[in-house]
């Protein structure tokens, strides 16, 4: 089997989470997407976390099973920033995917609820991590010659920059708005590192 075809996952995990995000407000009466949090959807105690569920079943695992794959292709690469970021960007769907699954957000707590707290705390670590890694990339993809993945990195980047300062200075009727540049950049950028991967440009190997 061609390790290349694993970068499918990422377009699968991306079509997941997209529809877990469109969709799940239909189950969630007097939702407000334009200033409600993503995952609002999926907290206790929220009449659509059993479909957010369900519709989000493919996208941790396969964000998981695209970004592993990514990882062993970039082995060969001759840039070590380019392997640190995508290295970096896996840390990233790792926290995100355990600590999201521990630590879920409670619809009926305060922001002081020890496992809101923590949810923050994973949060955190998630953007760290992910800026991290699309800074390295948008440098290391230049140096190894893919220019067009160093335009993706920089472009996820700025949509990312956009999400938080979004939700600090404009009004809280817009925060969800904003907040979506985000959430979907970090998903959008595992999908671009699945199709790189799917169309070989990224060393794409063979497991026998």
């Amino acid at each position: 089997m061609k390790l290349s075809r694993l970068g499918i996952c990422g377009l699968l995990s991306l079509l997941s989470y997209t529809l877990s995000v469109v969709l799940s407000p239909l189950a969630y009466p007097g939702y407000d997407w334009l200033s409600m949090a993503v995952s609002d959807l999926s907290a206790v105690g929220a009449p659509s976390a059993e479909l957010n569920k369900q519709l989000g079943a493919f996208f941790a695992p396969c964000g998981i099973v695209c970004i592993m794959a990514v990882c062993v292709a970039v082995a060969g690469c001759r840039s070590k920033i380019l392997k640190w970021g995508v290295f970096a960007f896996a840390a990233m769907e790792w926290v995100m995917e355990v600590g999201y699954k521990l630590f879920p957000w409670v619809k009926d707590g305060t922001m002081s609820h020890p496992q809101n707290v923590m949810h923050l705390v994973v949060t955190v670590l998630v953007i760290v991590f992910s800026l991290a890694a699309l800074i390295l990339v948008g440098i290391g993809a230049r140096k190894e010659g893919i220019s067009s993945l160093s335009n993706w990195a920089w472009i996820c980047l700025a949509a990312m920059l956009i999400g938080p300062m979004g939700t600090a200075f404009l009004p809280k009727a817009v925060f969800g708005l904003f907040e979506r540049f985000s959430t979907f950049s970090a998903v959008i950028f595992n999908a671009v590192l699945g199709w790189y991967l799917f169309r070989e440009k990224l060393g794409g190997q063979n497991i026998e």
